[in-house]
């Protein structure tokens, strides 16, 4: 280190050196440099001692400082000198000011030198380990290449030439081996600050590292005319793209599948043949989970948009095909598409159809006192509670065939009085629950949520103002690519969120804890949120 100190020129060359080897920045180097000869003079001029290195960034030059602060009285010599010495180096020292006092140019021995080679090693380590993390934060949502340094316990460690990364072995594809010096192509999901420094973590089974792939082998990707709008796989066997085009002469799907196939086997190869649907996507949900089941033919679908569930009917003989083997098709489908599907035959629906029917004729033949034929009658023309038949006009039951006008005036008459019966009965039942008067005069609310509200312990006003949405209409969330649905206290009423929202503002409304000018702001700034949301 003392042949170091006395060539200036060579302190220059050996930070350059370590800069362009470590690809750091040359400040770094010689930051830790001026550290590392401040120490090795602090054991020389005693470690409580202030001692500042600087070295000049063009000519190599080193100087050495000892910093003293200014203070009355002195506590300690080492590092703070008295105003009177003070204004001896500098006539307008003030208290609180520090005064730099040159030192002579220090001949470091072995242990000093060793203590300083340690000092900068660490630095320019820390410096190499913030410059890698930075550059791989960057990245992430990126493919990668890299070699294969070392398999440990099935986790496999990836040289990329400016850092290391791992795979671990729950990323790899199914009966997938690397061994040393293989060539690897992985998708960076994950970069994290450690303590052994930055972990870039790998994986081939993201859904986004085929999202990647076919960025790379399809120019209309990477240019955004066709967008890659989701993704589902089960890695390794099987998988679902969805895309859809800006430009309207561009078949998406054509893109994507290449001259003869050529761009999706590419992707394939680097899957290890993992076989590849490509789907259009639609905005119309209908639409696209028909494109996501195939290659199944499709019948029928009823959406349940509340429940983001919909119900599939498929030819007898496709049934196999939409489940797919173990149900993967229809697995796939739903992580796709985001809902959940129920897949049924052409016979089950049928058979379904036909015990509603059958429910709705026995419904009406118990709370009308009709026989068979009149509530198959009333079923068949779509009437699908009580409380239809009984607000319909009469004329539109007259209507139906073999019934009269008097007929229809009795119908109504049953009907009324068997709601009347209900709604005694329900009243009594709200009140055994405790749950106050009051809570009928909130717009939207009936005698059944009454029931339902004290059954769930809410029986003021005070409590209902002070339920969410999420209490009255439950909420659905996503575990394991499955919807988990959570029910709420008005479950099987048929309320959207917004009726559940809008039950509560008025209870609190009634109580006070809201004006009706915060209601019709909260209205309005919602209507604007609405007009503003761009169409998909």
């Amino acid at each position: 280190m003392a042949a170091v100190s006395a060539n200036r020129l060579e302190l220059l060359q050996i930070a350059d050196a370590v800069a362009r080897e470590k690809s750091i920045d040359r400040s770094i180097v010689i930051t830790a440099m001026e550290d590392a000869i401040a120490k090795a003079a602090r054991s020389r001029y005693g470690a409580e001692t202030e001692v500042r290195a600087e070295i000049n960034p063009k000519t190599g030059e080193l100087r050495l400082s000892r910093h003293m602060l200014v203070t009355d009285p002195v506590e300690n010599s080492s590092n703070q000198i008295s105003l009177d010495d003070a204004r001896k180096h500098n006539p307008a020292a003030q208290i609180g000011d520090t005064i730099a006092d040159a030192l002579p140019p220090l001949e470091y021995g072995r242990i000093a030198a060793q203590s300083a080679k340690q000092v900068i090693v660490q630095k320019v380590r820390e410096a190499e380990r913030d410059r890698q993390y930075d550059e791989y934060k960057e990245r992430i949502h990126d493919i990668v290449n890299g070699v294969v340094k070392r398999v440990e316990y099935g986790n496999v460690v990836v040289d990329l030439g400016r850092g290391e990364a791992i795979v671990r072995r729950d990323e790899l594809l199914p009966r997938e081996t690397f061994r040393n010096g293989d060539r690897v192509r992985a998708y960076i999901y994950d970069v994290r600050r450690e303590p052994r420094g930055p972990q870039i973590f790998l994986s081939r089974t993201h859904p986004q590292f085929m999202s990647k792939l076919f960025t790379q082998e399809v120019p209309e990707i990477y240019d955004g005319i066709v967008e890659v709008k989701a993704v589902a796989r089960d890695p390794g066997s099987r998988a679902k793209i969805a895309v859809v085009s800006r430009d309207s002469s561009v078949d998406p799907v054509g893109a994507c599948v290449g001259m003869r196939g050529s761009r999706v086997q590419a992707v394939v190869n680097e899957l290890q043949g993992e076989k590849i649907d490509i789907i259009p996507w639609s905005q119309d949900i209908a639409t696209f989970v028909v494109n996501a089941l195939a290659p199944a033919e499709v019948a029928k679908v009823v959406l349940d948009e509340d429940r983001e569930r919909i119900e599939v009917v498929v030819p007898d003989a496709q049934l196999s095909l939409a489940i797919g083997r173990r149900g993967q098709n229809v697995r796939l489908a739903s992580q796709l598409t985001g809902w959940d599907i129920d897949i049924l035959t052409e016979q089950e629906e049928s058979e379904r159809r036909q015990a509603e029917f059958e429910n709705r004729t026995r419904m009406f033949m118990e709370a009308l006192n009709v026989d068979e034929v009149v509530g198959q009658l009333l079923a068949s023309e779509g009437f699908g509670s009580v409380e239809e038949l009984a607000i319909v006009e009469q004329k539109e039951i007259a209507g139906i065939e073999g019934f009269d006008e008097e007929t229809a005036a009795e119908l109504q008459a049953r009907a009324n009085e068997y709601l009347e019966r209900i709604e005694g009965e329900l009243d009594a039942k709200r009140k055994e629950l405790g749950v106050e008067d009051a809570l009928r005069e909130v717009p939207g609310v009936t005698t059944k949520m009454m029931v339902a509200f004290g059954e769930n312990d809410v029986k003021t006003v005070e409590d209902l103002a002070g339920c969410a949405t999420d209490d009255l209409a439950g909420w659905t969330e996503r575990k394991d690519g499955e919807t988990v649905k959570h029910p709420g206290y008005l479950d099987g009423f048929e309320v959207s969120r917004e009726e559940a929202e809008a039950i509560i503002m008025q209870a609190r409304l009634k109580v006070g804890w809201i004006t009706e000018a915060d209601l019709a702001s909260a209205e309005a700034s919602e209507e604007e949120a609405a007009a503003e949301a761009p169409a998909e």
